[in-house]
């Protein structure tokens, strides 16, 4: 059940020159699915990526940083990517890293390019062998499909436990030019920030130096999917990607300083957000998308540890599930998040527009009923309020439903 999942129609993503896009239906775990998907860079483009901080990554994960530091060091830029569901190749060894090196060769041969500039991306089961054989047969089928507006079908290729594909376009006029963002995401459940089991691809047809990439790709994923959870387990194969072609008529981008830098930034972070917050209103299970906003505190650090601390909880998100406002759950989420000196009678906790709790305290004004309003809607803000600094952050999480260990329990029946 998606939260307030918004109709995506494939006529509103726009292409995004320099950027095609096919895919294959491969039979990796399951028949008769879009499986296999390839993307296509015209050459000058420029590719920057983020990836989990959980040490027993994937294959593939592995592969791509080589590449990317290849790339960095000299080398020839990215020309494809290679992108399969239904299986991690996580957790796999050795064997594992030679999959994800001979998928880059044939991609390779296809395109006319060297192994070294293709990337490939995985997800799906962990600690089963990649179908090396059934991927490399239907890379000539994906690779022979290509077209600029296939961008919906490209998103229905990364899904795994995922309800809804998830896509999104922006447009932003510089001086006189248009410029062309596009993006999909995939993730439904083992999410929580650093990353999640999440991959997400966004194109742009505006040209940057390498630097200036990296450093908008860490930008942006900071402020997204570094701020979704939805049951707090960092993954192995977790992959955010920009690809930047430059073939928009604007200045190549070579200084944070520069103002188009600034407001592509912004956009490119916005669409993300969006992006992220697809993966948390079709959470496994979910019947409530949930933003909690910490303020007032010391610094950044603490008030996303807070955040996560409540985004975390069991207790809270099956709290959330039921509509009951046993709020002294989130009292209590916040009391573990071990913040150091943390005043707890200086805190001050909303619901919606219900205040709760004053001063650390039960409002005396608050009625039950008013919580179990708020509690019975789809969307509702949890906010808490520090006083203690001028730091907020925000995050956004699901509730935590029957139909979220039915679908795990389930997941490799």
């Amino acid at each position: 059940m998606a939260v307030n999942f918004p109709l995506i129609c494939p006529e509103q993503l726009y292409p995004v020159a320099g950027v095609t896009l096919g895919w294959a239906k491969a039979n990796i775990r399951k028949p008769n699915r879009k499986d296999l998907l390839v993307l296509a860079l015209d050459e000058g483009a420029t590719v920057s990526a983020v990836f989990t901080t959980n040490r027993f990554c994937a294959a593939p994960v592995i592969v791509s940083r080589e590449h990317l530091a290849h790339v960095r060091s000299g080398g020839m830029g990215v020309r494809a990517l290679v992108v399969n569901t239904g299986n991690a190749n996580a957790g796999t060894g050795e064997e594992g890293l030679a999959h994800a090196h001979e998928v880059c060769s044939r991609l390779a041969q296809l395109a006319g390019v060297t192994a070294q500039q293709v990337l490939p991306f995985s997800t799906g089961v962990i600690l089963e062998p990649l179908p090396v054989e059934r991927l490399s047969a239907a890379l000539p089928a994906a690779w022979a499909t290509r077209a600029p507006a296939q961008w919906f079908d490209a998103a229905e290729a990364i899904m795994t436990t995922d309800t809804r594909a998830k896509a999104a376009s922006r447009r932003v006029v510089i001086g006189t030019e248009q410029i062309t963002l596009t993006g999909i995401s995939k993730g439904a459940g083992m999410i929580r920030p650093n990353m999640a089991t999440m991959l997400s691809f966004i194109a742009t047809d505006a040209g940057f130096t390498q630097p200036v990439l990296d450093s908008l790709t860490k930008h942006a994923a900071d402020r997204s999917f570094n701020c979704i959870t939805v049951d707090g387990d960092t993954s192995t194969n977790d992959s955010f990607v920009i690809i930047a072609t430059g073939q928009a008529d604007l200045p190549l981008i070579t200084s944070m300083e520069d103002p188009a830098y600034i407001v592509l930034r912004d956009a490119i972070t916005e669409l993300a957000q969006t992006l992220a917050q697809l993966i948390v209103r079709d959470a496994e299970g979910a019947t409530k998308f949930i933003t909690l906003q910490v303020e007032g505190g010391a610094t950044l650090a603490e008030c996303r540890q807070i955040a996560y601390a409540i985004g975390h909880s069991p207790l809270v998100k099956t709290a959330f599930f039921a509509s009951d406002p046993n709020l002294g759950r989130i009292l209590c989420a916040i009391g573990y998040a071990e913040i150091a000196n943390l005043e707890v009678n200086q805190i001050d906790l909303y619901l919606d527009d219900v205040w709760v709790v004053k001063e650390g305290g039960r409002h005396p004004s608050y009625l039950e009923e008013e919580g179990q309003r708020v509690m019975q809607k789809p969307e509702i803000t949890v906010r808490v309020v520090l006083k203690r600094g001028h730091a907020k952050a925000v995050i956004w999480t699901s509730d935590l439903s029957h139909e979220y260990v039915s679908i795990n329990a389930d997941y490799r029946s």
